[in-house]
């Protein structure tokens, strides 16, 4: 499956900065990111669902990562951010 463009902009700039100062965070959001591309709907299950004033926005934990998320949105996959979040 290519997941090209499956990056939003936030996104794409957050995970550079992440892989510049974190690489062993960089690895686990990126461990999250493949899951969500491969299996969306098992993603889908296990994330919360957050309303926005652009549709649903799914967040995902980081495993051992607390406080970090993935934030993904339906169709496509896309991953829209990644960031610390309670």
């Amino acid at each position: 499956m290519s997941t090209e463009g499956a990056y939003s902009l936030v996104a794409d700039e957050q995970l550079d900065a992440i892989e510049a100062s974190h690489p062993e965070l960089y690895n686990d959001l990126l461990t999250v990111c493949e899951f969500v591309f491969a299996e969306p709907g098992r993603a889908q299950s296990m994330s919360a669902a957050v309303r926005t004033e652009h549709g649903i926005v799914f967040r995902l934990a980081v495993p051992s990562r607390h406080p970090y998320k993935v934030f993904w949105s339906l169709p496509g996959p896309r991953i829209e951010a990644v960031f610390p979040y309670p």
